[in-house]
This record gives C-alpha cells, structure tokens and sequence, in this order.
C-alpha cells in the first residue's frame, strides 16, 4: 500500500527546477526512497514528464555498487542525458556511499573528488534538476554545505507521525495509539502482521543496519558492545537531562567501564549524525540564551527505543514524551528544552534561586509556543505543579498542556490551553494555535 505523504512531497513540488539540490535526509527506512522514487515520480509523470526524463540510481544495492564510485556515477549520468534541449531530473538514492576517491588529474596534490563534485558539475549543465537521499548527516556537514557554495537545499524526512500512521492503519482505531507508542513509525510496521514480526523487524533494523552503519561510518567495530551500552543507557533515560560527563560515571558505577566524557560525546554525536537520536538542548526562556549543558536526548523513533530495551520498559510518561517531541520536529518546529529561573524566599526568610523545566520551546519563525507534556493531572496541586514554570513566562505566546487522556480543550484562568495527546497529534498546529 502507497501512503500518501503530502507535506514532504510538497515540498519537493515547491523547490522543483529551483537550481539547487535537493537533498533528502532522514534515517533509513523512515520512507525517502519512496517519497523520492514513487510519490515524486508519479508526481512528474502526471505533469507530463517522460520517463526517459527521470534518471534514478540507487546506490544502496549491490548491482550499482560501481556508481558508488565518482567518476564512475558522473559518466553514467551524462551517458542518460541524450538532448540538451529537454530538461531532465535525477534521483539518487543513499548518495553517501558515493566514496571520496584521489583526483587523477592531480597525482601530487592531496585532492580528492566526491559526491559534491559530481552533484555540482551535474547542476552546471543546466537541464538537469537533481534530488538525492541520504541517512547520514556528515554529508551536511558545514565543510560540505560550503562546498555546495549555497546551492543545496536540505528536505528531512521523519518516520510517519501519529495522523500519518492513524490514516494509514487498518485495524481498530481504538489501538492506534498502544500501536504507535509501542512500535513506531517506520512504514513497514503497518505491513508486518504480528507482535512478534514488529518486534524482530525492530530489533534487526537496530543490529543490522543502523549499528552497523554507525560502526563501520565510524571506524568502531572494536566498541559495538560500549555502543549498545551506551544507547540503552539513553533509552532508559529518554526525557532526563543528561551530559557525557554524567553518562561517564553512570559507565563506571553501573557498567563498571572506563569511558571518558569525549568518546561518549562522540559517540552520542555519531547516534546524532545517523538520526537515530535528536539532541535537545536546554534555552533560558528569561536570559534569552542557550545554556551548554545538560540536554536531552531522544529517540527518532518510539519503537526503535523500546525495541533497544527489547519492550521492557514502557514508561507511558517517557514515551508520550518522546512521541510529543517528533512531532513538533515532523512539523517543522525547532524545539529546545525550556528552562525558567526565578528567585524566592525560603521558611528563614533568605533569598534562593531556582529552575523550573518547561518541556519544550517550540519555534518557528518569529512564532513561539510553549509545551508542557503532563501525563495526567488528576487534581487542582498536580495541575498548579504542571503548570508553574508557564506562569512564570510573562510573554504572550502561547501555553499548552498535554495530557494523555481524551479530555474536552480547555482554558484555564492563566490563559494556559490544556488538550489530550490524541486530540494534539490530530490537530495541525497552525489550527491548534489559531483556536486558542
């Protein structure tokens, strides 16, 4: 079954023959080739391109395995481009693994040519619109986009968000949301039939492609097991501020392991770096200013983290958490972690300082709207807990307040909007904000 996925095509439809590149990222299986190969094909084909106009090559396949070379993928291309005169579009899958190899044409030099070379040059022959996938972001690395010379244009793609998944899902819409939270996102899990078969295609899908790809990407094959440890650790830990120096001892108190805090940032910044995990860091809402650490870390998608854990720890206030932060990030929002400090006398009457957490700090544009995830507030003191650091933002944004249960919306006399999580994820947010 092809799922329609409207917002990201629509982006590809808005930067179509825009001059630039368009890379799309996200982690593997999340649904880019599909976006790429099925949805925007089927899209040119209806606007009447023809099918000698669409050159695609995915190079994650051993057939192709040659065009991973450079040299090798610029001839290929050229070779499909028959007439000058005619506009044609290129699609590539998984352009990462096109390997950086020593320019033949300067032996004495220490030059090398890669994907960027060849993407540039294909864009310099001026009838060739070019897209490409990748699941690694090394390949947006500040070196790579100033290479671009500001013609790359970055699409990143998340794993189905719960409105997706609720649309596509066949079974009892009352279970969409225990499936959700326990399985995720990733499309192949609506086609997989058992608890047992999700549970393995997780499970393998973690081992066999994105362990390994952070290993071999990174040179670590020695430190699979320090890897796995390290990912339960933020599994269990989804939604807690943490840093590497923290993380450091917990391996040596638990573990009993000697990491230092730089090779587990490191590491951490490898999760990163294949979208594994989403690092959030924490703002002072008041101060106006990031502080360094600590952060929190989360996972790209729910059921991969539970599947880490092998489905033991099913934390509904984690989880709901975690599924509350994709989904800002899915709609386009950059989400930091909200800090509010505030000074106060204590019962001997002396002055103290304090932080309050608001959950997330949700930004887009000059549009700001804070977010607290409260899996319930059964009274009027676990309401005023909830919501203490929001009251102590005086600006006018907005002020929500997830819960987990299905409850009518509602205001509160701080002006502080309260919804069910279900109701939150179904609801487009320009909508949401513009009801309040």
């Amino acid at each position: 079954m092809l799922i329609q996925r409207d917002y990201y095509l629509q982006k590809l439809i808005n930067r179509r023959e825009n001059g630039r590149i368009k890379v799309i990222t996200g982690i593997r299986r999340c649904g880019k080739s599909v976006l790429l190969f099925d949805l925007f094909t089927n899209y040119l084909k209806n606007s009447a391109v023809k099918d000698d106009q669409i050159i695609t090559l995915k190079l994650d396949t051993a057939i192709n395995a040659r065009y991973r070379n450079p040299l090798e993928l610029d001839r290929y291309i050229r070779e499909k481009v028959k007439d000058s005169s005619r506009q044609y579009f290129v699609l590539i899958d998984e352009i990462q693994e096109v390997m950086d190899i020593p320019n033949p044409w300067l032996p004495r030099v220490k030059s090398s040519i890669g994907f960027v070379d060849v993407l540039l040059g294909l864009l310099d022959m001026g009838n060739l619109d070019v897209y490409v996938t990748g699941s690694n972001s090394k390949m947006l690395s500040s070196d790579i986009i100033t290479e671009f010379k500001d013609r790359g244009d970055e699409i990143h793609v998340e794993p189905f968000t719960y409105k997706e998944f609720y649309g596509a899902f066949t079974g009892d819409k009352g279970r969409v949301w225990q499936e959700y939270t326990t399985y995720g996102g990733l499309p192949r899990i609506l086609s997989e039939k058992t608890d047992a078969d999700k549970s393995k295609y997780l499970r393998d899908l973690l081992r066999k492609t994105y362990l390994t790809d952070v290993l071999e990407r990174n040179h670590l094959q020695k430190d699979i097991t320090v890897l796995d440890d390290l990912l339960n650790v933020v599994a269990c830990s989804v939604g807690s501020l943490t840093n590497p120096r923290k993380l450091e001892r917990t391996f040596a108190s638990v573990k009993h392991k000697e990491i230092s805090d730089s090779t587990i940032s490191n590491y951490l910044d490898y999760f990163c770096e294949a979208y594994l995990i989403h690092k959030a860091c924490q703002y002072d809402i008041k101060g106006r200013k990031y502080i360094g650490s600590p952060m929190k870390y989360y996972f790209t998608d729910i059921g991969l983290r539970n599947a880490q854990l092998n489905f033991r720890q099913q934390e509904e206030t984690h989880i709901m958490e975690n599924v509350l932060y994709n989904e800002l990030c899915a709609r386009g929002l950059n989400v930091d972690v909200g800090v509010v400090e505030y000074n106060y006398k204590d019962a001997d009457d002396r002055s103290k300082r304090t932080k309050l957490e608001v959950d997330f700090v949700a930004n887009l544009g000059n549009g700001r709207c804070y977010i607290q995830s409260a899996f319930a507030i059964p009274d009027r003191e676990k309401r005023l807990q909830e919501i203490n650091s929001l009251c102590r933002i005086k600006d006018s944004y907005s002020k929500i307040v997830v819960v987990r249960e299905s409850i009518k919306p509602w205001y509160d006399e701080n002006g502080i909007y309260y919804i069910g999580i279900e109701d939150f994820l179904l609801t487009e947010l320009d909508k949401l904000v513009a009801q309040m």
